[in-house]
């Protein structure tokens, strides 16, 4: 194997024979140790099905690497192998991480703005629509996607899965001790699918819709699976793990210390340490996030405005994944409208957060893009797009809420800043002249009026700062002076954004 490449951040895999008798995946352990120089990182190895064995590694560094196996298995013991990382190509900028405090970036350091969408069950649906999922994915602007490793049993969402996700025993039914490996070369397959089309594959391990078994499992076929997937999928960079769909309803039969416990096989599991939440159903009932095994707060949360208040409380990057989808179904988090979405993302990265999508318009064969990919058929992700090219163009280190910095003394309105850059969103308000939250100095500055919904950019008219009328508020006397160094005219409409750039 000497002459083997991989580009660094690729996967490198190497396959072995091996027995086949009894139960391969509760019998046989292996690993590998991969060396650079005096580095040292240990890989789980996984049974593929057939007799084989793999090991799969996604080098951090260019160079050549050695590896050497491990197991009490004769056949599996002491097989040894090299490789050479080369240059990532285009576009591979490495796995992601958190990057100053709130916010992520890729392994070489390009930020990475999460605008992520929610298909629970694509990977499930018959190879067509699959296919349309990613040609959809392809002209969308989303960067993050939501996925199930299990199907889903849910309205909308009870056609039979593609395959089972364990082996069946002679009784007919899945044995929970034997994972399918026809359906996880298929699932890791379409999560490289994604990662040549620059999306992260945000892995849902767990969730309670389910009629086949698998929301029941015993803990210690929990902690095989999750051991499992960490050896089959940690090589893949767009990989993070997410450990529940809304855990607070599995909380009867996975107790709190046994989701502690899961973060902890993927800790043992996956060297590259990609990001891990949770995802809650119930909005009083997050996750405790500020344990140090959670990289990042997922929640589900319409109440946009606390944004500040999360990243305040657990001190991390807040991902409100479901604030609600655009849609027309019956439940009342599936029936916003399209504005409505657009404007709750505005509002979570005007606050130093990030949100995420999701399209429940009703269909007659219930092909609903949150449950099953397909086709978009809305009209936010359109603007969502928008949204992401206007802050890539401009955001360099992450939004700040300006709240942090004792500049706006308003919660009603959002505004964040990066440096000199300043986002003022005024959302369901509609002033005609606008100053709270422009520079205080006189510096020049370009300022654009954004309309969110039509996608349009406008020069802003400056004009002088208002001076608002001496008001009383208990021992504090506000008003009397202007708030910043100019105002700008606006057109008395809502869902108006501000962007303020210093001229340089």
């Amino acid at each position: 194997m000497s002459n083997a490449t991989v580009e660094k951040w690729g996967v490198f895999e190497a396959a072995f024979n091996g027995p086949s008798g009894g139960n391969p995946y509760l019998d046989v352990t292996f690993d590998a140790v991969f060396s650079q120089n005096s580095r040292e990182i240990r890989v789980p190895g996984f049974y593929d099905g057939d007799g084989v064995y793999r090991i799969r590694f996604m080098p951090d560094n260019e160079g050549e690497w050695s590896f050497r196996t491990r197991s009490k298995t004769a056949e599996l013991n002491g097989k040894t192998g090299s490789f050479v990382a080369t240059k990532p190509s285009e576009g591979n900028h490495g796995p992601v991480h958190v990057r100053n405090k709130f916010h992520f970036a890729y392994a070489d350091g390009k930020p990475f703005l999460s605008f992520g969408t929610t298909c629970y069950a694509w990977t499930h649906q018959p190879l067509e629509m699959q296919a349309r999922t990613l040609k959809t994915l392809k002209k969308s602007r989303f960067n993050k996607i939501r996925m199930g490793v299990f199907p889903k049993d849910y309205p909308y969402n009870v056609n039979e899965p593609l395959y089972p996700c364990f082996e069946k025993g002679a009784d007919g039914k899945e044995d929970f001790d034997r994972p399918n490996p026809v359906l996880f070369r298929h699932f890791e397959k379409q999560v490289a699918a994604l990662c040549e089309l620059g999306i992260e594959a945000d892995i849902i391990m767990f969730h309670p819709y389910d009629r086949w078994g698998y929301a029941d499992m015993s803990a210690e076929q929990d902690f095989r699976y999750v051991a499992y997937l960490a050896a089959r999928l940690a090589a893949y960079r767009n990989v993070w793990w997410a450990l529940a769909n809304e855990y607070d309803f599995l909380l009867d039969t996975k107790p709190l210390p046994q989701w502690d416990r899961y973060f902890h096989i993927l800790e043992e599991n996956d060297p590259y340490g990609h990001l891990k939440s949770i995802h809650n159903g119930e909005p009083s009932m997050n996750f405790d996030h500020r344990k140090p095994w959670v990289t990042h707060t997922c929640i589900q949360n319409w109440d946009v405005k606390r944004t500040q208040e999360w990243r305040e409380a657990y001190g991390k990057p807040v991902v409100n994944d479901e604030p609600e989808y655009e849609g027309n179904i019956v439940q009342s988090w599936g029936n916003l409208t399209a504005q409505e979405l657009v404007h709750r993302f505005w509002i979570t990265v005007t606050r130093g957060g990030y949100a995420g999508h999701g399209e429940t318009y009703s269909h007659p064969q219930d092909l609903i893009w949150w449950a099953k990919g397909g086709e978009l058929r809305g009209e936010a992700w359109k603007r969502i797009g928008f949204l992401r090219d206007l802050l890539e163009q401009d955001v360099v280190n992450g939004l700040e809420p300006m709240a942090s910095f004792g500049e706006w003394p308003w919660t009603r309105v959002s505004g964040a800043r990066d440096g000199d850059l300043r986002y003022i969103y005024l959302g369901e308000h509609q002033p005609v002249i606008w100053s709270t939250g422009l520079p205080l100095d006189g510096t020049d500055y370009d300022v654009d009026i954004i309309d969110t919904w039509e996608m349009t950019i406008t020069p802003a008219k400056k004009v002088e700062a208002p001076i608002p009328h001496p008001t009383r508020h208990g021992a504090i006397v506000r008003g009397g002076k202007a708030d910043a160094a100019f105002g700008v005219e606006l057109p008395g409409r809502p869902y108006q954004a501000l962007r303020i750039r210093k001229k340089h």
